[in-house]
C-alpha cells in the first residue's frame, strides 16, 4: 500500500507530501495521522533540518475527513459518543498537537482544495502559499459537524473572528484571491511554480541560524497567550542562550566583514 506521506529532503529543507491523491488526500486515517506525527518528531530531533514544506499529491491539498467513512460510521467516525470523543482525542487531534509543537518553520504549499480538516491542516503551518486553483472551506457545518480538530481555535487567529465566523457558519469555500485578501495566505502562484516558490521561501528561512529559528518560532507561539512580563522573561532566557552560540558570533563577524555567513547549528 502507498505510504500516506512521501518525505523528501533538499538540503536543510524537508518536504512532506500527502500521498493519497485518488482520495484527495484525506487525513483522518490512523496511518496518515501517525505518519504526520512521526514526521514532526523526526525534524524536531534533527537539527540539520531548518524548514518544512507541506503539500498534497495530485490536484487537491487535502479533503480533510473521509466522508464515506462518516456515512458508514466507520474508522474514527464509529462508536458511542464516549468512544467518538476518545477517538478524536487520540486520533485526528494528534495532528494539531504535533504540528503546533513542530519546532521548525513550516510552509503549506496549497496545490488545490483544502477542505474541512484539510483547511485546518494548512492553518497549522506558519506560512501558506497557494495556487489560483486552491479553495479553502471550514465546511464542517455542511456535514452536520463542528470543527473537531482545532479549526475554531486556528481560524480566528488567521483571519479574525468576523471572517472566521462567516466561513464556519456558512461552510462556503473562499477562493485563493479572497484568501490572500483576508490574510489566510501570503502569495498566489501558478500551479507549476508552487513548489519552486515554496522552496525559495524555505531557502530564505533556512539560511538563518537553526537554533535561533527554533527559538524564534517558540517565542511567537508562546506570545499568543503569555503576559508581556512572562514573555519578556522567556525572551531574555532564550536570548542569553543565543548569545553563546557559535552561529551568533559567526553572524556578527560576517556582518562586520561584509561577507555571507556560514552557519553550522552550533
Amino acid at each position: 500500500m502507498t505510504e500516506p506521506i512521501r518525505i523528501d529532503r533538499v538540503g536543510h529543507v524537508v518536504v512532506w507530501t500527502l500521498n493519497r491523491p485518488a482520495a484527495r488526500n484525506p487525513i483522518s486515517a490512523v496511518d496518515t495521522i501517525t505518519a504526520l506525527e512521526n514526521a514532526v518528531t523526526a525534524v524536531n530531533r534533527d537539527h540539520s533540518v531548518r524548514a518544512a514544506i507541506l503539500t498534497g499529491a495530485g490536484t487537491a491539498f487535502s479533503s480533510g475527513g473521509d466522508v464515506k467513512q462518516m456515512r458508514d460510521r466507520a474508522g474514527m467516525f464509529g462508536g458511542t459518543p464516549a468512544e467518538l470523543r476518545q477517538g478524536y482525542r487520540h486520533g485526528i487531534q494528534r495532528i494539531p498537537k504535533a504540528l503546533y509543537h513542530c519546532e521548525i518553520p513550516t510552509i503549506a504549499a496549497v496545490n488545490g482544495p483544502a477542505i474541512g480538516a484539510g483547511c485546518d491542516l494548512a492553518l497549522l503551518c506558519d506560512l501558506r502559499i497557494a495556487t489560483h486553483t486552491a479553495v479553502f472551506a471550514e465546511s464542517f457545518v455542511r456535514v452536520g459537524l463542528v470543527p473537531g480538530d482545532g479549526g475554531s481555535w486556528l481560524l480566528p487567529r488567521a483571519i479574525g473572528m468576523a471572517r472566521a465566523c462567516e466561513m464556519a457558519f456558512t461552510g462556503e469555500p473562499i477562493d485563493a484571491r479572497t484568501a490572500l485578501d483576508w490574510g489566510l495566505i501570503s502569495d498566489i502562484v501558478e500551479p507549476d511554480a508552487l513548489l519552486d516558490t515554496a522552496h525559495r521561501l524555505a531557502a530564505r528561512i533556512s539560511s538563518n541560524p537553526p537554533h535561533v529559528l527554533r527559538m524564534t518560532k517558540r517565542l511567537l507561539r508562546e506570545g499568543r497567550h503569555q503576559s508581556l512580563d512572562s514573555h519578556l522573561e522567556l525572551s531574555a532566557a532564550m536570548q542569553a542562550a543565543a548569545h553563546h552560540t557559535d552561529d551568533h558570533r559567526e553572524a556578527v563577524t560576517a556582518m562586520l566583514e561584509r561577507r555571507p555567513p556560514a552557519f553550522t547549528g552550533r
